[in-house]
């Protein structure tokens, strides 16, 4: 045990700075665990240790904003710093990484410590790692689920039924939750929905909503605007709720990952931590999505409903087309733009339309307010009569945001660039990745007025010089970028474009 002089840092993350000195005698290294004890108090907290020549002089012991949180120490207090042991979690993420099954007391122990911080990005990263490369069975699958839950903030409505829905994404410009959940609301149901904000895509639900209103809230506050208005759109990272997941989240985000058996416990954790009963997913199915083939979203879907009843929730997945994007928008404010001219009461686009008032009507089956084959319908009728747009605005308001706001009033990127066709003849092609890939690199989705607009869609019949599609992007360099990589990438193709030139002019 050796005593220090406390030095409060404005750093935001766990851990403290140690003279290299200091840490030398001590006995740890960079990325080492030590025990930070405050004698005034007599609060102990482990934290991750990072080492200095210079910035900490021998004898100051420098403390981290987040450590600090729990620690309460004043500048120049007397701190006690000893080594610490490593985490018992640990040895569970070695065992998967060497493929071994983990039990539920195994998974509460990791996910307890993702919590905490006492695990730290690069050990979770190789937990995420070892689940992706060695798949979750459905008894680990169960078990990620309860513990994601147990380690979160929950809540309970007095009455049943309580909806929710989830895309598992992979098709850009899928938009429908901005009309799924007012639909559902307007029918008199409720549904808390929580949403992700982008892993892999050019907007999830969250960064689309966050361009109307406000997205973080807490889960007491979530739960009171849910029984006022029937219905919320906000970021699951802010309400406590399942919150190992969003630490998860962002250490997938870097490698694009989605490993199958995380991605079921995502989003099943945050249905039942809302209590959620009744869940419709959304299982896009193409050639460039998450999954390619009808019989692979066949054994998604069995998956999400042996989880669904082991965890007391009745689920019905939809297998969508996913081939090519939802409506023409791709990207947070383009998209929102898109959602709500048909909330107004646009006709097109008839995939984006079509998506949610099935999806829609699913729940309105399920929930035993439209007859079985009739939900569809009873949706189509709830945005006809624009009470879809009324309880959508209410949604706003209470969220903090304009209700009276219009599509007219958003506007995107004010950096653009007109794709034209090269060659008259039919779209044969639209690759997902690689429009959401060009989406991002415009700016997609932390720019919200970066994005694609799609003027032509497969099978449209084109002429040369007709446009293909728009790029926006809140800043000219960014467009610049994505300019130069949608020549390589060619995220939609015309009958008849040239691929490739051999020999390229140039020899070999």
């Amino acid at each position: 045990m050796v005593k220090f002089s406390a030095k409060v840092l404005d750093i935001a993350k766990r851990g403290v700075l140690l003279n290299r000195l200091d840490a030398r005698s001590i006995g740890v290294l960079d990325g080492d665990r030590v025990q930070v004890i405050n004698p005034t108090n007599g609060i102990s907290v482990t934290a991750f240790v990072d080492t200095t020549i210079t910035i900490a002089q021998q004898g100051t012991v420098g403390i981290y904003r987040i450590t600090n949180d729990r620690l309460s120490a004043n500048d120049g207090d007397g701190i006690e710093v000893r080594e610490a042991g490593r985490p018992a979690s640990l040895q569970y993420i070695k065992k998967k990484m060497d493929s071994g099954r983990l039990n539920k007391e195994e998974t509460l122990a990791i996910i307890k410590d993702v919590v905490n911080d006492d695990i730290s990005p690069a050990e979770l990263t190789a937990f995420i790692t070892a689940s992706y490369i060695n798949p979750l069975d459905m008894d680990e699958v169960e078990h990620l689920t309860r513990a994601m839950v147990e380690t979160g903030e929950q809540i309970k409505f007095a009455s049943k039924p309580i909806v929710d829905k989830h895309s598992i994404g992979g098709v850009p410009g899928n938009k429908i939750s901005l009309l799924v959940v007012p639909l559902i609301a307007a029918s008199g149901l409720k549904i808390p929905k929580t949403s992700s904000r982008a892993i892999t895509g050019a907007g999830g639900t969250a960064d689309l909503m966050e361009v109307l209103a406000f997205v973080e809230f807490s889960a007491s506050e979530v739960q009171q605007m849910t029984e006022k208005v029937g219905g919320v759109i906000v970021w699951g990272g802010a309400t406590n709720i399942a919150p190992a997941d969003d630490r998860i989240i962002i250490q997938e985000y870097p490698f694009k990952i989605d490993a199958r058996g995380q991605m079921l416990a995502s989003v099943m954790a945050k249905k039942s931590a809302v209590g959620a009963n009744l869940v419709v997913i959304d299982i896009p199915v193409g050639e460039h999505t998450k999954v390619p083939t009808v019989q692979d979203g066949r054994k998604l879907a069995r998956e999400f409903i042996e989880l669904g009843e082991r965890l007391n929730m009745r689920v019905e997945c939809a297998l969508t087309y996913g081939d090519i994007p939802v409506g023409y928008s791709i990207g947070p404010k383009l998209e929102v733009i898109e959602a709500l001219r048909v909330l107004e009461g646009a006709t097109e686009p008839n995939s984006f339309i079509q998506k949610s008032l099935s999806l829609a009507g699913i729940a309105l089956e399920m929930s035993g307010k439209a007859a079985q084959g009739t939900g569809a319908a009873m949706a189509q009728e709830l945005l006809s009569k624009g009470k879809a747009l009324e309880k959508f605005k209410k949604i706003i308001e209470i969220q903090g945001g304009d209700p009276k706001i219009k599509s007219g009033d958003i506007t995107p990127g004010e950096h653009q660039f007109v794709v034209k066709a090269p060659t008259s003849g039919y779209v044969i092609e639209m690759n997902n990745k690689s429009l959401i890939t060009l989406a991002r690199i415009a700016g997609a989705p932390h720019d919200r007025g970066a994005g694609i607009l799609l003027h032509a869609k497969k099978g449209k019949l084109i002429k040369v010089g007709e446009p293909l599609f728009s790029i926006y992007a809140d800043r000219s360099w960014r467009l610049q970028k994505a300019l130069e990589e949608g020549r390589r990438l060619m995220p939609v193709l015309v009958e008849g474009m040239l691929l490739d030139r051999v020999p390229s002019g140039r020899g070999f």
